[in-house]
């Protein structure tokens, strides 16, 4: 299958960035209404709507929702783009809607997509609210998942651009992981269930983008959604949308998730399954928290009446304003950075650090600053003067 060319006819050119809120969908699930079956599942804290979107007629039912934190918006866009694939008259499209059933919650946490914040509006974690079920979204999902019956659950995310595969200074593109049911993170046929669709999905995002996919940690939680529903037995699937190179709004990325729903549909109803599985899923590499977005090395500083050669990191802070989210870069780390990478790297060569806040950088403090009083930065990156 052609994935690269399925994509870019269909994709959703209506949503694009990271910011996506129920005020951007809306119009699209209207249109969608005459292909599947659209219906206001419940309310927010806020009271408004969480939609769901059915569609296919097959046996095998899958629930899949996203945006359960309202900034994590990546997987939103690639659910947009796979309703334009199901809709298009194709075998492929053909062969989805009769295998399966899918049941979509496009955006589970729409008052936290408008305020663009993991948690909702009571300020609560909905992915940590599996078991007591305080929040209005959590019930809506709860009851959606206990009267749909699914087969498979997918769990949508984005993490952040600090995640690497492993030790090998390459971003974590698309993270997966099949979540544990009980804290000694045994593999019974529900968790290895799940591990089959994830090894079918690795398997072809290696043809894509070698070596930037990475595999979440799988320690045991019941208070989160996937543990829980994979505890009540049914193969569960967390999908982390994470960074590509210089794709801070995510619109690569959003493909590697399209293709990885695509081919793991294909591998279940293919039935694709591989010797030495769980081995083959855990050989995907762990995510390793050893990225910033901007690492300088050997930069000259006077450091208690001392000059030093130091390094140090700035990280981007996204904050939504006026409907834009602008992406601040911010000091985070000074020091010891020999095990971990940037997004962008400098090397200084030994020139002497100046700004206009201190003379030094500190964490929290903004990413402007001065190399050899000549080379200018600003909200991170080298000015460029023409």
């Amino acid at each position: 299958m052609d994935y690269e060319k399925i994509y870019e006819e269909i994709k959703a050119n209506e949503l694009f960035g990271r910011y996506i809120s129920l005020q951007h969908v809306e119009p699209l699930l209207t249109r969608l209404d005459s292909f599947g079956e659209l219906t206001i599942l419940g309310k927010s804290v806020l009271r408004q709507n969480i939609y769901g979107l059915k569609m296919g007629s097959g046996k095998t039912k899958i629930l899949v929702w996203s945006q359960m934190h309202g900034n994590e918006s990546t997987t939103t866009k690639a659910l947009f783009d796979l309703f334009n694939f199901l809709v298009t008259d194709s075998p492929e499209q053909q062969k989805l809607l009769s295998f399966f059933t899918f049941q979509f919650i496009p955006i589970l946490n729409p008052d936290g997509a408008r305020a663009y914040t993991r948690v909702n509006a009571n300020e609560i974690d909905l992915n940590r609210d599996a078991q007591d079920q305080t929040q209005p979204e959590s019930m809506v999902l709860r009851k959606v998942y206990d009267d749909f019956k699914p087969d498979y659950c997918y769990n949508m995310h984005d993490q952040r651009t600090i995640f690497g595969v492993a030790d090998t200074g390459k971003p974590a593109t698309v993270s997966f992981l099949a979540p544990a049911f009980n804290v000694e993170r045994h593999h019974n046929e529900v968790r290895r269930k799940a591990i089959r669709v994830i090894n079918g999905m690795n398997a072809v995002l290696q043809l894509h983008i070698p070596g930037q996919v990475g595999r979440f940690d799988d320690s045991f939680n019941i208070n989160c959604v996937g543990d829980t529903f994979q505890f009540l037995g049914t193969p569960t699937i967390l999908f982390e949308a994470g960074h590509y190179a210089g794709d801070y709004n995510r619109e690569i990325t959003r493909k590697y998730i399209f293709i990885a729903l695509l081919s793991g549909f294909t591998a279940i109803y293919e039935n694709v399954i591989v010797d030495n599985e769980i081995e083959y899923y855990v050989n995907i590499p762990q995510n390793n928290p050893n990225f910033f977005d901007f690492v300088y090395k050997n930069i000259k500083i006077n450091y208690d009446s001392s000059e030093i050669i130091t390094n140090f990191a700035a990280q981007y802070r996204e904050e939504l304003v006026n409907n834009t989210i602008n992406f601040n870069a911010f000091i985070v780390k000074i020091g010891d950075l020999h095990d971990c990478f940037g997004h962008h790297e400098f090397d200084g060569g030994f020139a002497r650090y100046s700004d206009l806040y201190g003379g030094v950088p500190k964490p929290d403090q903004k990413a402007d600053f001065f190399l050899n009083s000549g080379l200018e930065f600003l909200n991170g990156k080298l000015v460029t003067r023409a």
